[in-house]
């Protein structure tokens, strides 16, 4: 499968977010879908398609590491990268543990987050 058949789904609350990191990823050759909210993103039938999520720790709702978790229960070798403008320590040590393949803080560089996808999807 090459790069640009890849499908990185993104959930984040905040519309800019969302487009930054969707003009990102399509320069770069992928895919990008966007979501609100976990709640929307679970029920859009993306997970069983997409190769990376990118998720928000703080969504209404059901949050980041939540939906981490049920990710995990589904598909548990999906790469997920949690991104967050608050720096905790405990969140990242917890996300890390329980599987993210990454953890970013926003605002993050565009070339780092390309890295971390590169890394999870294996294209580098």
């Amino acid at each position: 499968m090459s790069q640009s058949n890849l499908v990185v789904a993104t959930v984040d609350d905040d519309r800019r977010v969302r487009e930054s990191v969707q003009s990102v990823l399509e320069s770069a050759g992928y895919e990008a879908v966007n979501f609100e909210s976990a709640e929307t993103f679970l029920l859009s039938g993306a997970l069983s398609s997409v190769a990376c999520v990118i998720a928000d720790v703080r969504l209404p709702g059901i949050d980041g590491t939540e939906l981490q978790r049920r990710i995990r229960r589904e598909r548990r070798q999906l790469p997920v990268i949690i991104i967050t403008a608050h720096d905790d320590d405990d969140v990242r040590q917890q996300a890390l543990r329980e599987g993210a393949v990454g953890f970013l803080l926003k605002p993050f560089d565009g070339g780092d987050l390309l890295e971390h996808v590169a890394r999870a999807t294996n294209y580098s």
